[in-house]
């Protein structure tokens, strides 16, 4: 092969029946041992490459398996675990396990969203002190893995600026450090697996450097110059394809394309325009260019006549043009073919992974002027923009009916003044973030539910035991503000979508959002409205049982947008907006039922913002205003709390502050306070509630942790405005660890008062 042909940059590793996250749960918990964890993932590797093979695909991907988290796997690779970890005596494997998860004398590594999606990767931590070096062998073993079944492979890397742009100085790095500043040793360590793949007989290898979708700095373009100019130097190594995804290189296209690399792929659909850009780029004359006209991260079936046309204009620019995937598909389902509880209609309209291959097949074929039939795929795509169902007459004319005043509160301090008289809370109040442990026999009263074997009676039943258990539980940990522990959710998204009009739920649609943890978005395919309230009798019920307040829980537009698959033929905003007005519509019902304190989350308000900073106005504008829309029109005594987690946060400060709610928590265990830090300095003038409990690791923090994290965010943000809380929902964790973690987090509340006081 002296090409690379048609491809995808990566697939989905979870398995189609999430065979990954069920195995690595059975082996976290102690119930199979590392030889059947591994074994799962051999064979769904197996599967992958023979399926993918199998569909006519001219180059298959390797290495884009993983057991967590590939930026992990990179860090590993490379010999650059925190010592914190290496040092535990473990195996090489539960080393990896503690870095990713944490365990109770090593807190886990960081982890925060993958550019603009849902999916998480582990921070790496580098300090001036890091040397890198080829430690480990994962690609070399996938390759042969994959060879001795009869499938040659393209080993897929993480890019070494990409990757040192996603570090995060070590804790003991002095001030000023940038990872970046280790790009030279780092490359050492590329060059030598270079070398390795070479002579293990690897023809291509593939890099990926997302980050140059964003805007970046003359030292980071100059970082990217020094990186491929010294790898592609290199005479024993493999050809090298470099892979640009979720938006246009900018000024990163001119420097690959005069860089001594084989191959660039380039995403035609996050950013259309794009594809002027790099047919206008004359040094990409001796280079084979991937065209990514197949979306990776959507899932409507592609129109071949928009994908071939961007394709085709490539033609005569390159040495060679391909069709590919404009990004892994790691970020879709499987296969919509196991979809049949789907509409036919909406169901022709889809096409999850294993469509996306056969796409990208038929698409470089007809780029070749082969004999194809695409007029199943046409017909699709005329069908789904001729549908004039989708529209919502009422919906529309309610949006146009909006006034300014109609997103707009009365002054904070006015509103925290009547919200004080209704709730008495003391200083410090204490509360969690909505979701308690789902325990199996909740799951199983939901599953059954589901089937028909249990009646609407005896579910209601179930479900109010277990959230009257949930207020009696907190009652007893001394938590200032309950929750009813959402047990009838299956998801924070999901739960919304199946009530609201204009989406579909798959029954098999999982995507991996982090290690284990797999999640189900709904399709948004139409306009959306609320037909009847959805949360409604679950919160009056809790409050009943209590004379302390019980949060409402909602979740947000703009995560209910970011959380699903949305349709692409209405500019998202106007999306986002026909979304504000159900929640708006269930917040006034929660308030009518007697609930004087709603939390509607967004947690996806950084995830969503544009890479680069020419889009931000107009998102935050829209992102925004769909929030006040969905939040305003209440009583001053109504609180409003929101709730955002494991995201950067700096770039959004303005947007949070903008965004009026009387009380924002946010993820702050991990990096140990640093939202606040940014908030006290943006002079951030509302309640905060900066979690203090890491609950995506099993560990469970000591009074004295979480006392010193309060202590640190009082000493940022004056003390009547914070809160205690966790960083995020309790749902994927156990009552072992959440009680005595709770625990600690009241008394640690208790402390700090009296410390206070």
């Amino acid at each position: 092969m002296t090409e690379i042909g048609t491809t995808v940059l990566g697939y989905p590793r979870i398995g189609p029946d999430r065979e990954l996250k069920r195995s690595l749960e059975r082996y976290w918990a102690g119930r199979i041992g590392e030889a059947e964890l591994l074994g799962t993932g051999r064979a769904l590797r197996t599967r992958a490459w023979r399926e993918l093979k199998d569909a006519g695909l001219d180059s298959v991907p390797s290495n884009t398996f993983s057991h967590y988290d590939q930026v992990l796997d990179t860090t590993e690779l490379f010999g650059a675990l925190p010592e914190r970890f290496t040092t535990l005596g473990l195996s090489p494997l539960d080393t990896y396990f503690a870095a990713a998860r944490g365990v109770q004398d090593a807190p886990a590594m960081e982890m925060t969203k993958w550019f603009d999606t849902n999916y998480h990767y582990i921070v790496p931590e580098l300090g001036p002190e890091t040397t890198f070096s080829l430690t480990g062998t994962k690609p070399l073993d996938e390759y042969r893995e994959a060879r001795a079944i009869g499938v040659e492979t393209r080993p897929v890397l993480v890019g070494p600026v990409t990757f040192l742009l996603l570090a995060k100085p070590a804790g003991t790095a002095p001030e000023g450090f940038r990872p970046l500043e280790l790009l030279d040793n780092l490359l050492d360590g590329y060059v030598e697996l270079l070398r390795r793949l070479h002579d293990e007989g690897v023809e291509w290898v593939q890099f990926d450097e997302p980050a140059f979708a964003a805007d970046r700095s003359e030292r980071e373009l100059n970082a990217l110059i020094r990186a491929y100019h010294r790898l592609a130097k290199e005479t024993a190594r493999p050809k090298i394809l470099v892979a640009g995804y979720f938006g246009g290189l900018g000024r990163g296209l001119g420097v690959l394309a005069r860089s001594p690399i084989d191959a660039i792929a380039v995403d035609l659909v996050s950013d259309e325009s794009f594809v002027d850009a790099v047919a206008a780029e004359p040094a990409l004359r001796d280079k084979e260019v991937l065209a990514g006209v197949v979306d990776g991260r959507n899932v409507w079936r592609t129109d071949p006549t928009r994908a071939l046309s961007r394709a085709a204009t490539l033609l005569g620019t390159a040495k060679s043009v391909s069709v590919s995937t404009s990004c892994s598909l790691l970020h879709v389902p499987y296969d919509v073919e196991r979809e049949d509880g789907l509409h036919p209609r909406l169901k022709g309209w889809l096409a999850f992974a294993r469509q996306k291959v056969d796409e990208v097949v038929l698409l470089g074929r007809a780029l070749k002027e082969e004999e194809v039939d695409l007029s199943a795929a046409r017909a699709a795509a005329t069908d789904r923009a001729t549908a004039a169902d989708l529209a919502d007459s009422g919906v529309r004319a309610r949006l146009e009916a909006l006034r300014p005043e109609d997103t707009v509160r009365s002054p904070y301090a006015r509103r925290a003044a009547a919200q004080q008289a209704a709730l008495n809370l003391p200083p410090l109040p204490s509360t969690t973030i909505g979701s308690f442990p789902q325990t199996t026999d909740v799951r199983k009263a939901r599953a059954a539910h589901k089937a028909g074997s249990l009646d609407d009676a005896g579910y209601e039943a179930a479900m109010k035991a277990e959230i009257e258990r949930v207020v009696r539980l907190q009652e007893n940990l001394g938590l200032d503000v309950l929750v009813h522990g959402e047990p009838e959710r299956n998801d924070m998204v999901q739960y919304f979508a199946e009530r609201l009009a204009g989406f579909a739920a798959t029954d098999f649609g999982w995507v991996q959002s982090y290690g284990s943890r797999c999640v189900r978005p709904p399709i948004l395919y139409g306009d959306v409205s609320r037909p009847e309230p959805m949360t409604v009798e679950w919160a009056r019920y809790a409050q009943g049982l209590t004379g302390k307040p019980v949060k409402g829980m909602l979740t947000g537009p703009v995560t209910i947008l970011a959380w699903s698959f949305v349709r692409d033929d209405q500019p998202l905003g106007e999306t986002a907006r026909q979304v504000a007005l159900a929640i708006r519509d269930e917040v006034h019902d929660l308030q009518e039922a007697g609930i004087r304190v709603i939390q509607v989350d967004e947690p996806a308000l950084r995830e969503l913002l544009p890479l680069r900073a020419a889009a931000h106005e107009a998102y935050f504008a829209w992102a925004v205003s769909s929030f006040r829309l969905a939040t305003s029109g209440i009583d001053d005594a109504t609180q409003i709390h929101t709730h955002m987690c494991y995201s950067e946060f700096g770039e959004v400060v303005k947007a949070i502050d903008a965004l009026d709610a009387d009380v924002t928590s946010i993820e702050a265990a991990r990096s140990k306070m640093e939202v606040v830090t940014d908030l006290g300095a943006a002079g951030f003038g509302r309640g905060v509630g900066p979690g203090v409990y890491d609950i995506h690791s099993p560990r469970v923090p000591g009074v004295e942790e979480v006392s010193g994290l309060l202590r640190t965010a009082v000493g940022a943000v004056p003390a009547e405005r914070i809160w205690v809380n966790p960083d995020c929902g309790l749902k994927t964790r156990g009552y072992a660890e959440v009680e005595p973690a709770l625990r600690n987090l009241v008394a640690a509340a208790h402390t700090v008062r009296s410390e206070l006081a």
